[in-house]
């Protein structure tokens, strides 16, 4: 996962001391504060960060669930992405 990535979540996880926490692809996000109005908040922070736009197939509670779901949509929107979904 990139590093940007990493940084960009550490400000939604409320419910982790998130400076100490090493956020690894299996990183529940909504056991630590991701609910669906921060996931909205989210979505815009990694679209701006990222330059790109997810799409709407994508934005569901899966991609959501862990860090390691949402950073592979990420990571399949980057224009230097191999094709098909990357999950880590």
């Amino acid at each position: 996962m990139d590093s940007r990535f990493t940084e960009l979540l550490r400000p939604f996880l409320k419910h982790a001391g998130a400076d100490e926490l090493v956020i690894t692809p299996d990183t529940d996000l909504r056991k630590l504060g991701v609910d669906s109005m921060q996931a909205i908040e989210l979505l815009f922070a990694v679209e701006d960060t990222f330059g790109i736009s997810l799409p709407d197939e994508e934005l569901n509670d899966a991609t959501f669930a862990t860090a390691g779901s949402l950073w592979g949509v990420i990571r399949a929107q980057l224009p230097d992405a191999p094709t098909g979904r990357v999950t880590a």
